[in-house]
């Protein structure tokens, strides 16, 4: 569920949803399906791209995608920096190396995906707890394969934080770094601490003190950009969702007020 800056009367703006678990389901629970789409503005959030794979790209899962993103009228697809499969899929999300020639072959790829979706495909800086061949540092990877395909840029919060812990970067500087005008939107969620130099995604517990002070950064760096909040287990009652949605808000709105000016 999603916040959007200005629609404070609105408790959710909008809905993310992973299109693989939709696409080709019928009967009563795809009519379900469609009437949500038709009442709630909704992003595909997908999973098995798998745009840094060494396999050839799915071409006949592209297809099917387009199919389903313009029959629910969803302009804005995302999907993960990563890889998830080769012959078959690995159900995790794998990090590409950070070469290069790993940015060519990136970006080649997303501006073949692009063109089969005819929409742009706004890429996740993922959470890695590995980084295998590493020639370059995350951001500039990152920043690479966004000017490379000509692609917009999904901002997941907690995935900087997250990784500046167990890699020890400025989690700002990083925020900081990225492109104003390539950001779609942003995410936030919750982690789980291993220990004091390791902490693990997991979508699965609300968001801590530092993730929000980070988001408010973010809000003050580049304006109160559309922010969803994921929760994937351990799902709460619905009002502590939106107790977190208020978060997000309360922070959308510090950020819309200009600063006070002295005389």
């Amino acid at each position: 569920m999603g916040a959007l800056s200005g629609n404070p009367n609105a408790p959710i703006d909008f809905l993310e949803v992973a299109p693989e678990n939709w696409i080709g389901i019928g009967g009563r629970q795809g009519r379900q399906f469609r009437a949500l789409t038709e009442r709630h503005p909704f992003i595909a959030h997908g999973l098995s791209l798998s745009i840094g794979s060494p396999a050839p790209l799915d071409e006949a899962f592209l297809k099917r995608l387009k199919v389903f993103l313009d029959q629910h009228g969803i302009a804005v697809y995302s999907e993960h920096l990563s890889y998830c499969s080769d012959t078959g899929h690995l159900y995790d999300l794998m990090p590409i190396p950070f070469t290069e020639e790993a940015v060519h072959y990136v970006a080649e790829r997303l501006r073949r995906v692009q063109d089969v979706l005819e929409r742009p495909v706004a890429m996740e800086n993922i959470s890695y707890y590995a980084a295998p061949g590493q020639a370059m540092s995350e951001q500039a990877f990152v920043l690479a394969v966004l000017e490379e395909a000509d692609c917009p840029l999904l901002l997941d919060v907690n995935n900087v934080y997250v990784n500046s812990i167990n890699h020890g970067y400025d989690a700002c500087a990083f925020i900081a770094a990225m492109p104003a005008e390539r950001i779609a939107y942003l995410h936030v969620a919750g982690h789980y601490r291993e220990a004091a130099d390791l902490v693990i995604d997991s979508h699965g517990a609300p968001v801590i003190d530092p993730v929000w002070d980070l988001l408010s950064r973010t809000y003050e760096r580049f304006g109160p950009l559309p922010t969803l909040l994921e929760r994937d287990f351990n799902i709460p009652p619905l009002t502590e969702l939106l107790e977190e949605l208020a978060v997000i808000r309360r922070l959308q709105d510090r950020a819309c007020v200009p600063e006070l000016r002295h005389g």
